[in-house]
This record gives structure tokens, sequence and C-alpha cells, in this order.
């Protein structure tokens, strides 16, 4: 009798573990043109509430290697969101700027919208569903 409900219980466990596993889709973010390998780049998935607001609703973090970062956000529930990343060269987990308030360190989003003026939600989000997604950003 304990073995059978021994073998229930880890039946069970194993349910709601595959279960947990598979609650969102992955959106790898390839990042090819870093201008160097020194430092990091971060990124954060955002919603449009933590848009430029501060931390994203995950953040995540790779060395460079030959001016490339690939970068996965796991687990992530349909919705609308948008990607900030920066390259940390210096590696004190923030953006630099110049004097005259320009950026010193290189970055990009989802939409790959480089116009001048801050970044806007509107043409950095995307729609997660229910399939894996693949996103190229340009800094």
């Amino acid at each position: 009798m304990k073995t059978v409900t021994l073998a229930l219980s880890f039946f069970f466990v194993s349910l709601i573990a595959m279960a947990q596993e598979n609650s969102g889709v992955d959106i790898t973010v390839t990042i090819e043109n870093v201008t160097s390998n020194e430092g990091k780049v971060l990124a954060g998935l955002h919603t449009q509430e933590t848009f430029m607001a501060g931390p994203g609703m995950q953040n995540e973090q790779s060395t460079v290697e030959n001016g490339k970062v690939v970068l996965t956000f796991k687990n992530v529930t349909p919705g609308t969101y948008a990607i900030m990343a920066m390259h940390d060269v210096n590696g004190n987990n923030r953006m630099d700027y110049q004097s005259n308030g320009m950026p010193k360190e290189s970055y990009g989003m989802s939409g790959n919208d480089m116009t001048m003026g801050s970044p806007s939600f509107e043409s950095a989000k995307f729609e997660v569903g229910t399939e894996d997604l693949e996103l190229l950003i340009r800094f």
C-alpha cells in the first residue's frame, strides 16, 4: 500500500511540475552588432506600465562574445510587451550619459525604432501569443 501511495504521489508531483514548465512561451532575443566584447548586455521585458519606469517584468543579462548576445525570456504569458536592451560597457548596471544628455552606451529595443527622442512603448510593442518568439534587436 505504501508503494502505491508513493507512486501516486510522484505521479501527481510530476504532473504539477510539467504544468508549471509550460505556463508560457519563450522569447529569444538576438543582438548581433554589439560594438565591443567589454561589459555585458542588460535587457528587460516590459509591459506598458513598466516601460521606461524601472526594471522589467523579467530581466536578463549576458556577456558579449564576438559582438553577439543571445538572451531568452522564459515562460512569458500572452500579452503585449516591449524589450529594451543596453550595452553596459563599464558594468555599473545603468545607462551612462554625456554632458549633453545623449547616451554614452549603445541601446536598442524591440521594433528597432531609433528615432531621436525617448523610446516609446507604441513603437517597441509586440504581441505574445501561444508560440515561442525570436526577435532581433539592433543597437
